[in-house]
């Protein structure tokens, strides 16, 4: 009805009789359906393109504009409410705009902003230390996750966002884009992960596993490199290196099994990366800034550390001590036992201080830390380069 109430006013507002002919063809196309039905079909979009050029020879560009917006009407590129609205049709002729479409949109997003900010208030929340970049990069996953919103018949009226199935779907689709033959990696990716069914049956198959296997080890080697990246760049802040490391839990090593979801354990401190070993015990990451420090100084000829890297163990081993004092509490409201607790220091890199050399940079921290029972300490260079060669023997 739209398409036909609009061809009638473009046949009335055309001059030459031959564009005239040529609307007036295909409104007999449009009103020839049976039973009083409009008629569209493929010879509706020939029709509509032999009168746009009609009227270009004619030389009656608006006319072919019109023309032009209803041919996109009709391979569904304009939709209907944007149509009516242009060209004044049906009930929009002679009233006003459409105040019923206004005050949807309205609405609309009015809701989409009371989301967003109700979902950055809840991340302040938890995460109080976080800057403009880290609720930027919330809500930007957060956006990429709505894609797989899903309705759960448990629950009726209400929808539920799954969190990380975008990069789980991202990194479905690098496997089967890199290891498997598909047309559509990305569209399979998004289906498999969309069914827990199908992901448990590409993990229990062997030739399955053999592929996801490579695909983890693909995707930590990208990880690793991105990482690397970060910390020879002296512009990297220690919050951009918690960020990067965080969920690589495996980097530091196959005693590490997880990284604990609580980071403030202990009342005014709030810990960099809590790990877990296999055998129960908590170890600390405290992290400082990568490029751009220098670790150690000549002291009687010989290498010790610099301040730097005494005030980050100093800062490790009051976290420690908190963790002992505070032991009993953890335990009960956590589940942790921190009794064994340990800590790492992650400071530096040898790129910084070429006059000293990565070499004796790194023997002088070992010595240094053999002196200290619960803390060790490493440079951003040795932990990527500790992890890049167990991944080469892992692959």
């Amino acid at each position: 009805m739209s398409l036909e109430l609009h061809l009638v006013k473009v046949h009335s507002a055309s001059a030459p009789e031959d564009v005239k002919d040529a609307i007036t063809e295909v409104l007999d196309h449009v009103r020839s359906g049976s039973r009083g039905n409009r008629r569209g079909g493929k010879r509706l979009t020939e029709l509509l393109g032999a009168a746009r050029l009609a009227a270009a020879r004619a030389e009656e560009w608006e006319i072919v504009r019109s023309l032009q917006d209803a041919i996109h009407y009709t391979e569904g590129r304009l939709l209907r409410p944007d149509y009516q609205e242009m060209y004044r049709l049906g009930y929009l002729e002679r009233g006003p705009r459409d105040e019923l479409g206004l005050a949807s949109i309205a609405r609309t997003v009015k809701m989409t902003n009371d989301f967003w900010c109700s979902e950055a208030e809840q991340f302040l929340q938890s995460r109080p230390d976080a800057d403009t970049a880290a609720v930027l990069e919330h809500i930007r996953t957060l956006g990429e996750d709505a894609r797989f919103t899903r309705a759960p018949a448990e629950d009726p009226a209400r929808y539920h966002i799954p969190r990380g199935m975008a990069e789980l779907s991202l990194w479905t689709e690098r496997v089967l884009k890199n290891r498997v033959e598909i047309s559509d990696p990305a569209e399979s990716a998004r289906r498999i992960v969309s069914s827990p069914e199908a992901l448990s049956v590409l993990a229990a198959d062997e030739d399955g596993r053999t592929v996801l296997r490579a695909a983890e080890l693909q995707q930590r080697s990208s990880d690793l490199r991105d990482l690397r990246r970060l910390i020879e760049d002296e512009k990297t802040t220690e919050h951009a290196l918690q960020r990067a490391l965080s969920g690589m839990h495996w980097i530091f090593g196959g005693r590490v099994v997880a990284e604990a979801g609580q980071r403030r354990l202990v009342p005014g401190d709030e810990v960099d990366i809590p790990l877990l070993r296999g055998d129960g015990s908590l170890q600390v990451v405290e992290l400082k800034r990568a490029a751009g420090v220098k670790l150690v100084k000549e002291h009687r000829g010989s290498w010790v550390p610099r301040r730097e890297v005494h005030d980050a163990v100093g800062q490790a081993i009051n976290y420690l001590v908190g963790l002992d004092e505070n032991r009993e509490r953890i335990l009960a409201e956590f589940g942790i036992d921190t009794r064994r607790a340990s800590a790492l220091v992650l400071i530096g890199h040898p790129k910084s201080q070429p006059e000293a050399g990565e070499k004796a940079i790194n023997e002088t921290l070992r010595v240094h830390g053999s002196h200290l029972s619960r803390v060790e300490i490493l440079t951003y260079k040795e932990l990527v380069d500790s992890a890049e060669r167990a991944l080469a023997m892992g692959s």
